[in-house]
């Protein structure tokens, strides 16, 4: 006997439209370009439904037979299909979003989060009977008018359309829901839950029950703690587009704070509010005994430089000093027993851990192919990793426009951590740990390149994304949390702090 749904509801529909943080513009010519952030795509000349298309969706939602519509409204119904060709090149490149609704009642919408063409979710499919439980590392937050529910390890984030889609995240955050409880809770045939239980779990906002399990008591998941996690995920552009960096977004709103005022002289403050002060004496220009290779003198020439001497590239053997130098672990200095095994790292770092480890992204090095390689600091070797291609042309293209360089770096060092060594041992604070480590190695190559007389520049950001595809690194095990470049320094080169 066929089995019939309670709530035989309405058709479910797909409609589409560009995703809020992006913005369509014309150029002279009549081509159009989509921007978001740090990403651009020129659209050259489309023809009128096309055009007229991409205006509509800027505008708001269209349905794949508004799209039919329109498109044979203005060109003819030969020219349908190349439109919806269109809309799936968007799609899969993450520039639009989607909705699911049933008839028209709108149920959620599909929010990305990432941009490019490896950025959509992995499809993830229900299976009847089964419950599903909420994530632990999955956030509920407010988001241009609307609920926004999201994971860090997701590519795409669930707005609720519906009120009661809440309360299905509500149920799934105690015993759990099954596509029954979902076309309940909206008032849908199970078909149609099925396909919003399909969303969810692709989003991994619902995962099943062993996932849940797995998230808490089974590494690397069960190691970190939701809040670290997403803020890896919002410092690292790897699944996310959201701009990052310097973005001046307040410029022209808010005025930006002053330089704190002096403090005031007591004769001269007249009231108690006045704090007592101790004046100090001037350092001396140069302290007394320094020499050109003291520390003094090596920290009063540290700057970053952002041009190198491609004509005089980085030798192996210059490679190989500063690669010693900062990063060669030593025997262990301490024996402690209850914790992991712990070495001397030329830099101080939390409970001797020395979590850190380096990857040279080698443009141009005299003596030395180049490649990704990752450095063996026991042994104090390089390890092949992936030879140059599209990718590392990528990271090295990211790292020039990050650091504002003229040229791509000569050798891009990627600093990782194996955040689970700080995490076996501390709670709360591991991640933060980390890039506390990383800030100190990174000032730590820039005196070791200075005394040198390379050119070094930390960055801000890095391609993570082609990292990771790259090495094949587990981002959960071993997430990427520094980048900084390395060169050769010309004579005439101009630094800047």
């Amino acid at each position: 006997m066929k089995r019939t749904s309670p709530f035989p509801g309405a058709a479910k529909v797909e409609s589409y439209r560009l995703r809020v943080d992006a913005r369509l513009d014309h150029e002279p010519g009549g081509s159009l370009v989509l921007e978001q952030s740090r990403y651009r795509l020129r659209l050259p000349e489309p023809e009128a439904g096309r055009h007229a298309l991409l205006l509509r969706m800027a505008e708001g939602w269209l349905s794949d037979l508004q799209i039919a519509q329109l498109i044979t409204g203005l060109e003819g119904e030969s020219r349908v299909l190349p439109a919806q060709l269109l809309v799936r090149r968007l799609l899969s490149h993450c520039w639009l979003e989607r909705r699911i609704a049933a008839g028209a009642r709108a149920l959620l919408d599909v929010v990305p989060r990432g941009l490019g063409a490896q950025s959509g979710p992995v499809r993830r499919l229900h299976g009847a009977g089964v419950l599903y439980r909420l994530s632990r590392f999955a956030v509920l937050r407010t988001d241009r008018g609307r609920m926004l529910a999201h994971s860090p390890l997701s590519t795409v984030a669930i707005a609720c359309a519906h009120t009661q889609l809440g309360a299905v995240l509500a149920g799934a955050a105690g015993n759990g829901v099954g596509r029954l409880d979902v076309a309940k809770a909206l008032e849908v045939d199970e078909p149609t839950a099925g396909y919003v239980l399909d969303e969810l779990l692709s989003a991994q906002v619902l995962v099943t029950s062993e996932e849940a399990e797995a998230e808490v008591s089974t590494a690397p998941m069960g190691l970190w703690s939701p809040e670290e996690l997403w803020l890896h995920d919002r410092t690292r552009p790897q699944r996310n587009a959201a701009p990052i960096g310097a973005t001046h977004r307040f410029r022209g709103v808010l005025e930006p704070e002053p330089e704190p005022e002096p403090e005031p002289e007591p004769a001269r403050a007249g009231g108690p509010a006045a704090r007592r002060t101790i004046a100090l004496p001037a350092p001396a220009a140069r302290p007394a005994g320094a020499t050109p290779d003291s520390l003094a003198a090596v920290m009063s020439r540290r700057r970053s430089v952002r041009r190198q001497d491609d004509a005089r590239p980085i030798t192996a053997a210059q490679l190989a000093e500063f690669l010693h130098r900062v990063q060669h672990l030593g025997p262990a200095a301490t024996g402690e027993v209850d914790g992991p095994e712990t070495g001397r790292r030329p830099y101080p770092g939390a409970g001797g851990i020395g979590e850190l480890e380096i990857y040279p992204l080698v443009s141009r090095c005299a003596g030395l192919e180049s490649g990704l390689y990752h450095y063996d600091s026991v042994r104090h070797r390089l390890a092949a990793v992936a030879a140059t291609g599209p990718e590392t042309a990528k990271m090295l293209s990211f790292a020039r426009a990050t650091a504002a360089m003229p040229d791509p770096p000569q050798v891009l060092f990627v600093i990782t951590a194996r955040i689970g060594r700080l995490m076996w041992k501390y709670e709360g604070i591991p991640y933060a740990l980390a890039l506390k480590d990383a800030g100190i190695l990174t000032a730590w190559m820039y005196l070791v390149a200075t005394d040198m007389g390379l050119a070094p520049c930390a960055l801000g950001a890095g391609d993570v994304a082609s990292f990771a595809t790259l090495s094949g690194l587990d981002t959960l095990v071993e997430p990427a949390i520094a980048e900084f470049t390395l060169g050769s320094c010309p004579s005439d080169c101009e630094e800047q702090p």
